[in-house]
């Protein structure tokens, strides 16, 4: 029998991830053994829970979701210039005993838009939220063209910190009205509370609707946009799971995994909701 790889995703709720889904998926497909699980880890215990993983010479990796994109950072190298301005990352590598941070958001999120026919190119794009989950997705959007990228959030300092904060490197300002192309929602409260409605937005209707946030059972944000903008064009962020994950498992294996089985399965269990 060949090596099993041990890999995990950490998290705070973590019980709603479908990453263990997607990777088992992968592995199958690529005739690849995997032991992938899910971890409850609370900030408190994130530094000896990773060290106490990667303690057994069979842990590989592990993937990284709320709220410790931005915990992990001091704890581990980073591998891109990107996760270290962002001081986050979603992706631990093992690597020559040592530990490595990367971050596959970004483009898990591109390639999931492109693969909707979805071009930035142009676009304004309106972020709803100022944490960490969107601070992972800027550069990759910044490298679309996009004409102009703005944030908002429900506390305005926030926003306006964020956007100054990479106001140098990207083309990101606080929102103030202007015609909204893409509105793409990174708020934690999406699935860690109650969606809380942004002030208007002005749209038009062929404006697309994209929630960093995922659930078979459709999110609130997904509900929000439905009903109030009476939007044709929405999405949650299943795509971009797979996607990432899939950026995840190369680095992992330098294998990319087939993806397209993936989202019609979970489109299959949406149906079956």
């Amino acid at each position: 029998m060949s090596k099993i790889h041990k890999l995990g995703v950490i998290g705070n709720p973590i019980e709603h991830s479908l990453s263990p889904f997607i990777h088992s998926r992968f592995a199958r497909t690529e005739k690849i053994n995997i032991d992938y699980r899910p971890f409850k880890v609370t900030e408190d215990n994130l530094e000896v829970f990773i060290k106490e993983f990667f303690s057994d010479k069979d842990s590989i990796g592990l993937n990284v979701t709320l709220p410790h994109k931005k915990n992990v950072f001091s704890l581990l190298e980073p591998v891109t210039e990107e996760v270290n301005i962002l001081e986050a990352g979603n992706t631990i590598i093992r690597s020559n005993n040592n530990l490595m941070l990367s971050s596959t958001d970004g483009i898990g999120l591109i390639e999931d838009l492109k693969k909707k026919s979805i071009s930035l190119k142009n676009k304004n794009i309106l972020l709803i939220g100022a944490g960490g989950v969107v601070e992972s997705i800027i550069f990759s959007l910044e490298k679309e063209l996009p004409s102009s990228i703005y944030i908002t959030n429900r506390t305005i300092e926030k926003a306006d910190k964020l956007a100054t904060k990479y106001s140098k490197l990207v083309n990101i300002k606080s929102y103030d009205g202007e015609k909204i192309d893409i509105v793409i929602n990174g708020s934690s409260a999406g699935i860690t509370g109650d969606f809380i409605k942004p002030d208007y937005i002005n749209t038009h209707e062929d404006c697309f609707f994209y929630d960093l946030n995922y659930s078979l059972k459709g999110t609130p944000f997904y509900e929000w946009a439905l009903s109030e903008y009476k939007a044709k064009n929405v999405f949650d962020g299943t795509g971009m799971l797979i996607m990432q994950a899939a950026h995840s498992f190369k680095l992992w294996f330098d294998i990319f995994p087939q993806t397209q089985n993936i989202y019609d399965e979970l489109d299959q269990m949406r149906r079956d909701e």
